[in-house]
């Protein structure tokens, strides 16, 4: 018999989530481009709806009612469809932890976000990998996956960390040979970004069906992780799920004002996913013309592959990325020990990081 508590059966398999670095020892300014946080900061209006916000003593909205309108007007969607959290991290876990238990399956693929594997662990359930192709998610591989088991399939569309996505129609594919009872969790934290034709967030298929919820933060393009927000869409049965086991002040009240205000700011919008086309694509041309390769991203965020050559690895690239203050995304956790991952930055950021990646190749294909 065990002389002390012990966790239950899963929770010491979980490998804790480690967050991008954002320091370097002896450096004294540090470019953060691990977290993909936006260059371009909150929306002064949010920043000044957080300044204002009075009566901290009280508790905030246990439903964030203004928020959910908020939210509601801008895509137009029901409030009542709407589940705000602690960022997109929480609802991910509240839907696991409302429709897995012990010995169900969940199925995300092969470099799909650590949380989906630390959710269904969390929740005694067994994670399944999906092997992708070419970095892109493979419809027919996850659905090759399914058993009588399986409860949830992830899918960020796009992907972090590969920065790839599926069209919609491959979507629709996905849910249409998934069985009912299967929950399909579209993950668009990055849906803001994206500017292809072919794309959609998935607010469509929430719409017209009963097991699909999409999730979306606050995080990226609205400048305020450190607030923690985000907000899920889902069918009326999966809302009334998850409230049940939702914290009732699991949102705070500043966060909702500055929530509130960053949505209804569309020029601030508006001006990231300029500042992002314009720098995503100077940054993947100007670092393949290095003779490294770069995954095409439709997101906020690079990935770049070194090779195996001792002094050139995607490891000697961090250590002198580091030393100059540049701090990318080490993702050997995500099973790409090859690869940095970039945040697009400001202008001067950009900079540094092609200038120093060219030195770090010695100026050989420069």
């Amino acid at each position: 018999m065990s002389t002390r508590p012990q966790p239950r059966p899963g929770v010491m398999q979980i490998e804790a989530y480690v967050p991008g670095k954002s320091k370097a020892e002896g450096v004294a300014k540090i470019h953060k481009l691990s977290s993909n946080e936006t260059p371009l900061g909150p929306s002064p209006k949010a920043a000044e709806a957080i300044r204002t916000f009075d009566h901290l003593e009280l508790y905030p909205d246990g439903g964030a009612g203004k928020l959910r309108e908020a939210i509601a007007g801008r895509y137009g969607l029901d409030p009542n469809r709407i589940i705000c959290g602690a960022g997109s991290d929480e609802l991910l876990a509240l839907i696991t932890h409302a429709y897995v238990g012990p010995g169900d399956e969940g199925i995300f693929t092969e470099h799909g976000f650590l949380v989906y594997r630390i959710a269904i662990l969390a929740a005694g359930g067994v994670p399944v990998v999906a092997p992708e192709k070419d970095l892109r998610t493979d419809v027919d591989a996850i659905l090759a996956k399914v058993t009588e088991k399986t409860k949830i399939v992830f899918l960020a569309n796009p992907n972090n960390p590969t920065g790839t996505y599926i069209p919609f129609d491959e979507v629709k594919r996905l849910h249409a040979a998934l069985p009912p009872h299967v929950v399909l969790v579209l993950d668009a934290a990055y849906a803001e970004y994206v500017r292809r034709n072919d794309y959609e967030s998935g607010l469509e298929l929430v719409a017209t069906s009963e097991n699909v919820v999409m999730t979306r933060t606050f995080s990226k393009i609205y400048g305020l992780a450190n607030l923690r927000l985000g907000w899920m869409v889902a069918p009326p049965h999966i809302v009334d799920a998850v409230n049940r086991i939702r914290g009732p002040f699991n949102v705070s009240g500043p966060a909702m004002a500055a929530g509130i205000a960053a949505i209804q700011d569309e020029a601030h919008i508006a001006k990231a996913v300029e500042h992002n086309e314009q720098w995503l694509a100077w940054l993947t041309r100007e670092i393949e013309a290095l003779g490294l390769k770069v995954t095409p991203s439709v997101g906020n965020f690079l990935l770049i592959h070194f090779p195996k050559e001792a002094g050139r690895t995607a490891k000697d690239a961090d250590a002198f990325l580091s030393s100059r203050g540049l701090i990318l995304r080490r993702i050997d956790a995500y099973g790409l020990p090859d690869a940095l991952r970039l945040t697009v930055g400001n202008e001067e950021a950009n900079g540094l990081v092609v200038a120093a990646l060219r030195d770090f190749l010695g100026g050989k294909h420069a």
